[in-house]
């Protein structure tokens, strides 16, 4: 025999100790109609104020810096924008 089989450990379940399936579990679960879903459960609360995606064109060597100022350049980029729109520079 297999010195690595002789020395593993079963993870065996008993199916008598698996949690019941009450109405709460069925409200929260995720519906399925074949592969596609039709209704998530539960899961991350709704964002209130959400981001828009966009594209957006600037010259190269505006960007390089900007990248060149290290992680999380993006989010900085962001707060400089909102700010200058919140003073009403823009």
């Amino acid at each position: 025999m297999n010195v690595k089989l002789k020395n593993m450990k079963e993870d065996w379940v008993d199916p008598d100790d698996a949690p019941e399936a009450d109405e709460q579990w069925f409200r929260d679960a995720h519906v399925y109609v074949g592969d596609t879903l039709i209704k998530r459960g539960v899961g991350r609360p709704p964002i209130q104020n959400t981001k828009e995606m966009l594209s957006l064109r600037m010259d190269f060597d505006v960007l390089e810096k900007l990248r060149a100022s290290g992680k999380g350049w993006q989010t900085r980029l962001h707060n400089y924008i909102k700010e200058a729109v919140l003073k009403g520079d823009l």
